[in-house]
């Protein structure tokens, strides 16, 4: 289940592309069969062994070129990132921004690491979604490592476009998911077990294998209205490094830079 966009965010085969607060990789496995060079980047020591463990995998059973696939996984802190600036041509921050009490400095690291026309996607919670969900329960937000803040559209925008990026274009994603939180978040977030939780989830999981017309459907009809996640795409000027306004031209179609969807 992805919620970044390739297209728009312009991957091609041989990108060098980092998946920050990667997870368990679900966009760092799409990245790399898209045929990008990945580097999957998470705090977690579980999730980058898992990430690892399923790359190798994926080699084997032939979802990647063993021999021309370029994936790593990397375990750090996002607030001090072990690259050189420029290093990646696209960069991906899904759903871990709002975990971090720096954020700008967080943003900073990442504006850094992109190289000059390349171009960046930045999820996070919706702001209308999560305030039901934080409305609803303690539990779902106050706890270690959760969420810490709820961001406005508006807000977001603001601080990544204050580290030199040019926000081109955004949508909203996932609207099943925002329902099936606040069910969790009303009956306690962690009671799985809950007949009205547990059917909901088989729904979701549906959904994700089979794709059926049905759901996708109104998925699309749900995202602008309830969506799940917020998803911003930016591009970090060609002339960055000379500290000069412009950059890349911008598709009005799809928002994403021109150069990445060519």
């Amino acid at each position: 289940m992805l919620t970044v966009d390739y297209a728009k965010l312009g991957v091609r085969p041989g990108d060098r592309l980092l998946d920050l607060g990667c997870g368990f990789g679900r966009h760092a496995y799409q990245a790399a069969r898209l045929g990008a060079e990945v580097v999957a980047f998470d705090a977690g020591a579980e999730e980058v062994r898992k990430v690892k463990d399923t790359f190798g995998a994926m080699a084997v059973a032939g979802e990647l070129d063993a021999e021309a696939a370029r994936v790593g996984e990397v375990r750090g802190d996002a607030l001090e990132l072990p690259f050189a600036d420029g290093a990646f041509d696209r960069v991906i921050a899904s759903e871990v921004l709002e975990h971090i009490p720096e954020d700008e400095t967080a943003m900073g690291e990442l504006a850094r690491v992109l190289r000059p026309g390349g171009s960046m996607a930045v999820t996070v919670p919706r702001c209308g979604p999560e305030f039901v969900n934080w409305a609803l329960s303690d539990e779902y937000h106050n706890v270690p490592g959760g969420h810490v803040r709820i961001y406005r559209q508006s807000e977001l925008v603001n601080r990544l476009q204050g580290t030199g990026l040019r926000a081109v274009g955004s949508h909203h994603a996932h609207g099943l998911h925002a329902p099936y939180w606040w069910l969790r978040c009303l009956v306690g977030p962690k009671n799985d077990s809950h007949p009205a939780v547990a059917a909901y989830h088989r729904l979701l999981v549906w959904d994700i294998e089979k794709a059926p017309k049905l759901t996708r459907y109104a998925d699309r009809v749900l995202n602008p209205l309830v969506g799940k996640s917020l998803v911003v795409y930016l591009v970090k000027p060609a002339d960055a490094a000379a500290g000069s306004p412009g950059g890349p031209e911008t598709s009005e179609e799809s928002g994403a830079p021109q150069e990445a969807v060519a």
